[in-house]
C-alpha cells in the first residue's frame, strides 16, 4: 500500500509540474497604444515616418512580431505600445483587428492615440497645427460620376450611397461610415496640450504666405476639429468645399471639417468591433492629426501643379508635422503613464456625452 501511495503521489506531482509548464502566461497589460500609419524605412536611425520618433524617444525596445498584421508591435517597460498599420483603410483595419485579438496583450484598459500627419483646409488650420478630433467621416463610400457628365445644378459628381443626388436629405450613414468619438476625452487632451510649443520657421511662413484662408497665416497651434478619412488622396479647392459639406451632411451639422487623412475609418471600425467584443474601451480613443500640407493649391497655381509639388514637399511641412505629432501626443502619453492609478479605472470624459449621430 505504501508503494502504491508513493507511486500515486509521484504521478500527481508530475501532473502538477506539467500543468505549470503548460500554463498560459498572463496577457501583457497595455496602458497606451500609439497608432502610426507609415514608416519610410527602418523603425530607427534613418529618415523618419510616423513611427520612428515614438520608438526612439520612448525607448520602445521590446519587439513583438504580429504575423497577422502589417508590422511588429513595439513596447517599453512602462506599458506604452506602438503599432504600425500600413497605409490605407484596409491595412489599418486588418492590423488593428490582428492586434486586438492577439491573446498576448490585455488592451481592455488601454487608451489609444492615433497620431499621424494630415492635409488640412487653410480655413481652419495652419501648417504644423495639431488637431484633436471629435468626428471621423468616411469619404470613400458613395456613388460617383465624372464631373464632366454631372447635371449643371450639381456641385459635385459624388453622391451618397442610396441617394439620387449630392447631399440629398436625410443623411443615412452606413455602419462604420461616421464615427463619433468621446468628446470629453478630446477636450481633455486639447486642454492638456493647447499650450504645447510648436516651432515656426521662415520656410513655413513663406509657404503660408501663398495661401488664402482664415487660419493659413497663423503659426502652428493646437485645436479641435473633425476629419474626412479616405484612401483616395484628393486635392484642390473644389474638393475642399466638397469635404466641408460632406462632413457637415453626415454629422447633422455637428462636425466641422479640418483635416483629411487616409486610414482612420479602418482603424476605428476595427476598434468598434473589438469594443463590442469587450477587448478594448471605445471611450478611450483619441485621434490626433497634424497638418503636413494644405488640401488645396496656393494662390495663382492650378490644382494639378500643386498636387505635383506636394511630391517634393514644396508646399508642405512634413518633418515639422512629425515633430509636432510627437510633441503634442507625448504630453498625453506621459500624463496617462505617470498618473495611471488615476486614469486606469475611470475613463476620461465618460461624464461628457458622445455626439449623437444624425
Amino acid at each position: 500500500m505504501m508503494i502504491r501511495a508513493r507511486t500515486l503521489a509521484g504521478l500527481l506531482g508530475l501532473i502538477a509540474v506539467a500543468s505549470v509548464a503548460t500554463a498560459k502566461p498572463h496577457p501583457i497589460p497595455v496602458k497606451v497604444v500609439v497608432v502610426a500609419m507609415f514608416e519610410l524605412g527602418a523603425d530607427t536611425g534613418d529618415e523618419p515616418g510616423e513611427l520612428q520618433y515614438w520608438v526612439e524617444r520612448d525607448h520602445l525596445d521590446r519587439v513583438y512580431p504580429l504575423p497577422a498584421g502589417y508590422h511588429a508591435v513595439r513596447m517599453n517597460g512602462e506599458g506604452e505600445m506602438a503599432v504600425l498599420t500600413g497605409q490605407g483603410t484596409a491595412h489599418a483595419a486588418a492590423t488593428i483587428m490582428a492586434l486586438g485579438l492577439d491573446p498576448r496583450f490585455d488592451l481592455r484598459h488601454a487608451y489609444w492615440i492615433i497620431a499621424g500627419i494630415a492635409g488640412a483646409t487653410p480655413e481652419r488650420a495652419s501648417l504644423g497645427s495639431a488637431v484633436w478630433t471629435r468626428w471621423v467621416v468616411d469619404g470613400d463610400l458613395g456613388y460617383e460620376i465624372d464631373a464632366r457628365e454631372m447635371p449643371p445644378d450639381w456641385t459635385t459628381g459624388y453622391v451618397p450611397l442610396r441617394k439620387a443626388r449630392p447631399f440629398e436629405p436625410p443623411a443615412v450613414p452606413l455602419e462604420g461610415q461616421v464615427h463619433a468619438l468621446n468628446t470629453g476625452l478630446a477636450e481633455w487632451a486639447f486642454n492638456l496640450t493647447r499650450a504645447t510649443p510648436l516651432p515656426d520657421s521662415e520656410k513655413l511662413k513663406n509657404i503660408r504666405a501663398q495661401f488664402d484662408g482664415i487660419a493659413a497665416q497663423r503659426p502652428p497651434f493646437v485645436t479641435i476639429g473633425d476629419e474626412l478619412s479616405s484612401s483616395t488622396y484628393w486635392h484642390g479647392k473644389l474638393y475642399d468645399a466638397w469635404a466641408a459639406q460632406w462632413v457637415s451632411y453626415f454629422t447633422g451639422g455637428q462636425g466641422q471639417f479640418v483635416t483629411t487623412a487616409m486610414e482612420d475609418t479602418g482603424t476605428l471600425l476595427s476598434l468598434k468591433g473589438l469594443a463590442q467584443a469587450g477587448r478594448v474601451d471605445w471611450q478611450r480613443i483619441l485621434v490626433l492629426r497634424v497638418v503636413s500640407n494644405f488640401d488645396q493649391q496656393p494662390r495663382g497655381m492650378s490644382a494639378a501643379d500643386s498636387l505635383a509639388a506636394q511630391r517634393t514637399s514644396q508646399f508642405g511641412a512634413y518633418l515639422p508635422s512629425l515633430e509636432d505629432a510627437y510633441a503634442v501626443g507625448n504630453v498625453v502619453v506621459n500624463e496617462l503613464l505617470s498618473q495611471w492609478s488615476k486614469y486606469a479605472g475611470a475613463t476620461i470624459g465618460a461624464d461628457h456625452p458622445t455626439p449623437s449621430k444624425p
